[in-house]
């Protein structure tokens, strides 16, 4: 492959990246980075990570043609059915494999962070499979708004810990589970939900959640009769759903990339999570990346409607593909998401997750040739949303 997007031998995807870590955590780091590779690329771990994706997961997810918003929309629009895959998105996918890496690594403790409550309902999952003691850190404003999802992680056994700090959501989850691995880095390991924090984070969780592109291209030959859509579009908070989806087309030029990010109330607002448009170069949760963040360096609360999506800044691979304009950023908000959650409902009869809504919405700000296929990426079910969407439509 080419190496234009991909990451180096030191951990940088061209000026994004790195381990920007305290002292103590250097250890854990440095032993996940020197082993990661070895271990995924065993034989034992790939069967192992495969019988599980099919057996357990689900996997392959379906590639649906969307036929009455094709209609609508004048060209050939795929759903990548990530919702349909066990626990309702695609944060099982690196869960599985990571919860195989632990157990590799002799980890008996496993911490994560989370937002929508996807990626933590994912990691409950896979330590109940595994019989691994959980610790799920999650913003106190989303334990509110995603209470379907904390009552799944309690019953499958995981403690749920709320981040009464900042703004109460992602950002300040991450900075807890992060303070638990700083003092606890014996036994525990990890389990970042998104293509964040220090390397090799950013590579480990693609390299795990690029399943979904390399199904997408075997299926699309199956549809169309070759694996090269036009466009494919996914939504971006940290941007694991994106990086899986966009994985095995970055090298295919011909191929356009569109990643949505949440714009809230508007880009410029002041409530807004729409990283690529307000965010400067900067240190965010051990890489360097693009960042919202004051003029003195002080991070910027987000805001989205999306639980999943208002996280300050995006993964180190999405930062240096919005530099080099591999990828499209566009902004989405709240109204524009909810408008495109109620169409795919009443056209499609799949309520989806406000935050796969982002990527649904850019449909309508496109002009297509009616030959065009397009692929977007339904990265999660919407039933963990409907009581925000009860609320916000008044049903």
């Amino acid at each position: 492959m080419k190496t234009n997007y991909r990451i180096n031998e030191k951990g940088y995807y061209g000026d994004f990246g790195g381990a920007y870590i305290p002292e103590m955590l250097y250890p854990n780091v440095e032993e996940l980075r020197s082993k990661y590779l070895e271990i995924i690329n065993q034989p034992d771990f790939k069967a192992e990570f495969e019988s599980l994706l099919k057996d357990y997961v689900g996997r392959p997810s379906p590639l649906f043609l969307a036929q009455r918003l094709s209609d609508k929309y004048g060209a050939k629009i795929y759903l990548k059915r990530e919702d349909l895959n066990h626990t309702g998105a695609h944060k099982i996918n690196n869960t599985i494999g990571q919860i195989l890496l632990a157990e590799k690594l002799g980890k008996k403790r496993i911490i994560a962070e989370t937002g929508a409550g996807q990626h933590g309902v994912a990691t409950a999952t896979v330590c109940a499979l595994k019989g691994l003691e959980c610790v799920v850190y999650m913003g106190e404003v989303d334990i509110e708004r995603q209470a379907p999802n904390v009552a799944r992680m309690k019953m499958m056994g995981a403690k749920v810990v709320p981040a009464t700090s900042g703004s109460k959501t992602l950002k300040d989850a991450t900075n807890e589970a992060l303070r638990d691995w700083i003092n606890n880095p014996v036994d525990t390991h990890y389990i970042i939900g998104s293509v964040v924090g220090p390397h090799p984070y950013p590579e480990m969780v693609s390299l795990f959640q690029s399943v979904i592109s390399e199904e997408t291209k075997k299926q699309l030959v199956e549809h169309t009769g070759k694996d090269q859509p036009n466009y494919v579009l996914a939504c971006v908070g940290g941007g694991s759903n994106a990086m899986g989806m966009f994985y095995h087309f970055l090298d295919d030029e011909n191929v356009k990339l569109i990643a949505a990010e949440a714009a809230g109330l508007g880009v410029n607002s002041g409530h807004s999570a729409a990283t690529s448009v307000l965010g400067k170069e900067g240190v965010l949760h051990g890489s360097r990346t693009i960042l919202m963040q004051t003029d003195d360096g002080q991070v910027v609360e987000p805001y989205s409607i999306s639980a999943g999506l208002d996280y300050p800044g995006i993964g180190p691979q999405h930062a240096h593909l919005n530099k080099v304009k591999r990828v499209e950023y566009v902004s989405i908000t709240d109204d524009e998401a909810m408008q495109a959650s109620l169409l795919l409902a009443k056209m499609e009869g799949i309520i989806p997750a406000i935050e796969s809504a982002h990527a649904l919405a850019q449909l309508e700000k496109m002009t297509f040739q009616k030959d065009d296929v397009v692929v977007v990426c339904l990265s999660g079910r919407g039933d963990k949303d409907l009581a925000t969407f009860m609320k916000y439509f008044n049903l």
